[in-house]
Formats: C-alpha cells, structure tokens, sequence
C-alpha cells in the first residue's frame, strides 16, 4: 500500500532528521507511531502526504511516488496535522467546496461523525473553538473516503467527552482497505484502538509489530523485578513492569511502559520477538 523506501531528508544538508529509513503501512490497521520529540515523526507523516521533497528515497502509494502530485495519489491520501487554519465559512460550505477533491467522499458519512461530534453543519469554522474545530476536521478527513489516512495529535485540544468520541469515530471508520496512522504522545487516549505499534528514534525503525504480537512476545504485569524488569514505571499501589513474556499468556499492552523498554532496551525487546 504505502512504502516508504529508503528514506533520508533534513532541512539543514548536515544534519539529516530521517537517513535511510524505510516502512510500510498496511491495509486494515490503526497504527500508532511513537517516538520522543524531535524523532521526526511529523516530518515523515508530511513526506509520507507528499508535502515534503525527500532528499533520497521516496514514499510510493500503490507504486507512485507521492511527491509527483498526481491527482489519483492526493485523492487518496489525507493528512490532519496538529494546527491548522481553516477559512471564515460553515462547515457545510467547506463541505461543497473540498468534497469534490475526493472521489470517495460519503456525505452520509460525514453528517454522522458531526453528529457524533454535536456539531452543526451550518456552525461557521472561525467560530468554534479549538477542539471543536479540531472534530470539524476529523470529520472531513473520516469521510472523504481515502485508503491512507495520517493524524498528527489528533487528540490535543479534545476534552475527556471528545476523545471518546473520536476513539468512536475512528473505530467506525475502518475497513478492510483503509490504513490510517497516528502520531501521538497521549498514547493513553489511542491504545484502544491501534493495533499496530511503530517507535522510531534516530531514524531507527526500533518496533513495527502488531498488538496481537506484542502481547505474545511481552509481558505487562504489577511488581517490580530487577532481573527480569525491561521497564518499570511507578503506580499508586507501587510498580508496574514489562518483561519477556514466558509463560505465553496474553496481558494487556501499557503502551507507554512499552515505549520506555523499546528506547531503554531496544536490544532486548528485539531478542524477545526473536525467540
């Protein structure tokens, strides 16, 4: 579906942010894309919508290079980055005037997720407040019907009630021939609903598993091991780890002891799926 082939790109010549680096994103999967500020995980979400010139490499939708801005590869792909302005018109208006760019776009649809939402289609965009125009756009993106679908922060600026709300919006969405990717550090408002982890870090692919995976390879569990321990954070009735997981039974994935173990021990979490 999505390639990302051999990438590297900098904005500075001496200093290249990705190098070399490569993944793939299928068909049927919510993927969560992690890393620490400043992975580049912005950056590739951008190169991988075609809106930044790889320096080598390329990102190919179904074999064609994004960057050529053909209008069957942007139909098909569609970015919500973490700010963005929209025009001073209603939602519907926006609707007229962008819906035609996307073939596949479902009005149905999209008055479902405003409902889902409660939001007006008559509401005018420069008047909502933040998080309600962050719904607006989510709701555009939901419907317009493509295969790739990339979401930088979508969660920022949703209070409790909207997160929930998008979780639902999300797991509405899917189908079999749709892959969307999100790029968060509020891992705790998306482990519900991905069920495919990628960590970068240092233009290094550190994990590109599935939950299913994951779950049989690690282990989450209360208490505190130091031999056995890949990661321990602290909990109100004292500690939590992540260790190899040897006795095959499945726990539920703490994305962000997850995380830590993978940038602590990438060694380690790599042998554990070896095994």
């Amino acid at each position: 579906m999505l390639q990302v082939q051999n990438l590297t790109f900098g904005y500075h010549r001496k200093a290249a942010l990705l190098q070399d680096f490569s993944m793939d994103l299928k068909p049927g999967h919510v993927t969560g894309l992690l890393g620490r500020n400043g992975a580049g995980k912005t950056t590739l979400i951008y190169l991988m919508a075609g809106l930044l010139t790889p320096d080598h490499g390329q990102v190919a939708l179904d074999g064609v290079n994004v960057r050529d801005r053909k209008p069957i590869t942007l139909s098909d792909i569609y970015l919500v980055p973490e700010e963005f302005e929209f025009p001073a018109i209603s939602i519907n208006r926006y609707v007229e005037v962008n819906a035609p760019f996307y073939p596949n776009f479902n009005r149905e649809a999209m008055a479902q997720y405003l409902a889902l939402f409660e939001l007006d289609g008559n509401l005018r965009l420069d008047a909502l407040s933040m998080g309600q125009k962050k719904k607006a756009h989510l709701s555009f993106a939901l419907a317009a019907g493509t295969r790739v679908l990339l979401l930088d922060e979508p969660t920022n600026g949703l209070d409790i009630p909207g997160k929930i709300q998008f979780r639902k919006a999300i797991a509405q969405s899917m189908t079999d021939e749709r892959s969307i990717l999100i790029s968060t550090h509020q891992v705790r408002d998306v482990d519900a609903i991905i069920d495919h982890v990628t960590i970068i870090e240092h233009s290094k692919l550190l994990l590109d598993r599935g939950v299913d995976e994951i779950e049989r390879h690690l282990a989450f569990v209360d208490g505190y091991d130091p031999s056995l321990a890949l990661a321990v954070v602290p909990t109100p009735g004292g500690s939590r780890m992540v260790t190899v997981n040897t006795d095959g039974r499945a726990t539920q994935i703490d994305m962000e002891l997850l995380f830590a173990a993978t940038l602590e021990h990438p060694d380690m979490v790599a042998q554990a799926f070896a095994s």
